[in-house]
């Protein structure tokens, strides 16, 4: 999980020096010191983290903290609030050109996750009502443009490819292309190298030179540390990127880039990799970033997600049904289902006490409970008071499980509907109590 070793550290180090009660300046600058090594083995620049250090510490010694009757609130706000400032402050988002196609030009070493990424930033804008294209300028890694088109295939956007012709012409004709048929995102892949080199850099800069990009995004492995934020000086420094992509934010990264990058380049992360899948991209929130870092969850991406998985329709028709009782099996099945698409183990590392932590969750739960369910007819799943003896029996047989695991299953929908039915019950009641006690509205 992303920045779990920061975030195990840092949440440890400030638990110490605010679990004595009352602050001192001493304990502070102690717990401070924690802190930085945590930042520092996290592989965050060594200036970003000293600077860091020093600001946290003289808004922490001030006086409104330390006479504060809540001082570890106080402390934990502060560090959000400059780890916020640290990643960008806000989330930067793309910018759009008065003219059609927009174009987004991306760039990054070998290994980065670049081509994929085009791809998952055109199924991100097709999301948002773009008609987003794609153009294969890396005409020198082995099979990228095939790569190209099976991943723009996979989320339905076109690829522009002229195979192995001068990648600078390609782009040219690509946005030639993408106005004839209405595309107005062009997306470019260029080519990426093991390390950096002139070659690079002058075709990346005619490429930029030709076609006029309206962002130029850097794509960064995350896993690669302090590395990331060298590459991101090195390309800033040639090309003028406009924002980074961080890649790879699921994997066992250490989270120096995305505390460092900004820092050092200016430059603000616009997106991160959170996946292999191509639907996993998210835009860069540096204030929900800091607060899974510290523990505190990230209950507005999840409620988005949520939104973007659940239909609302079907979310409606689920409540009606849960008011008048007669929930069934299928409406059980349906709920496991969008909670599948959006990963059990994702949605518990989003609420506040459990991101950082390593959370050991089975993400094939919920096999078991949905083969017995489509075991079941369209009769029982809607009413399972009919399900005797030998239908258990004949469900277990066919969904490969056991008969205590099919009465398992019908105490738990027993009890949700219970539970359901309780809450509903006692919204009915403050309702009816809050129009008691207010009689004029």
């Amino acid at each position: 999980m992303a920045f779990e070793g920061l975030s195990e550290k840092l949440q440890g180090a400030l638990k110490k020096m605010t679990g004595k009660g009352k602050l001192s300046e001493q304990t502070v600058k102690e717990g401070m010191r924690e802190v930085r090594m945590a930042m520092l083995e996290a592989d965050v620049n060594y200036a970003v983290a000293k600077d860091f250090i020093r600001k946290v510490t003289d808004r922490c010694v001030g006086q409104e903290v330390l006479s504060s009757l809540t001082p570890s609130q106080q402390v934990l706000k502060i560090v959000q609030e400059e780890m916020t400032e640290l990643m960008g402050s806000t989330n930067a988002r793309l910018t759009w050109s008065s003219s059609v196609p927009t174009i987004f030009m991306l760039c990054g070493l070998q290994g980065a996750g670049k081509t994929t990424m085009c791809a998952k930033l055109a199924g991100y804008l097709a999301k948002q009502g773009k008609k987003p294209m794609l153009a294969a300028c890396d005409i020198y890694r082995p099979a990228a443009i095939k790569q190209l088109q099976v991943v723009g295939q996979q989320v339905g956007v076109p690829v522009f490819e002229k195979g192995t012709q001068d990648p600078v012409k390609t782009a040219l004709e690509a946005v030639e292309n993408a106005r004839y048929y209405g595309r107005d995102v062009l997306i470019i892949d260029t080519a990426g190298r093991l390390h950096i080199d002139e070659a690079l850099m002058d075709e990346l800069a005619r490429i930029r030179d030709a076609v006029h990009p309206q962002e130029i995004l850097l794509t960064v492995d995350a896993m690669t540390g302090q590395d990331a934020v060298n590459v991101a000086k090195a390309f800033d420094e040639k090309l003028d990127v406009s924002g980074v992509i961080l890649t790879k934010l699921d994997g066992d990264t250490r989270g120096g880039a995305a505390l460092s990058i900004k820092a050092v380049t200016g430059k603000p992360i616009k997106f991160s990799g959170i996946g292999e899948k191509l639907t996993e991209i998210e835009p860069f929130h540096p204030d929900r970033m800091a607060s899974r870092i510290l523990g505190m969850g990230d209950v507005m991406t999840l409620i988005e997600e949520a939104s973007a998985v659940f239909d609302e329709h079907d979310a409606e028709k689920f409540a009606r049904k849960g008011i008048s009782n007669r929930l069934t099996l299928e409406d059980f099945l349906d709920q496991m289902q969008s909670m599948k698409k959006m990963g059990l183990k994702k949605m518990i590392g989003m609420l506040p006490g459990m991101s950082g932590k390593d959370i050991d969750v089975d993400e094939n739960a919920m096999k078991k409970p949905e083969a017995i369910i489509r075991s079941m007819t369209p009769a029982e799943r809607r009413d399972p008071s009919i399900l005797n003896a030998s239908r258990r029996k004949r469900i277990a047989a066919g969904s490969g499980t056991t008969v205590q695991d099919v009465n398992q299953l019908i105490h738990q929908f027993e009890q949700a509907q219970q539970m359901m039915k309780q809450m509903l019950n006692m919204k009915g009641k403050k309702s009816r109590m809050g129009r008691m006690r207010f009689p004029g509205f």
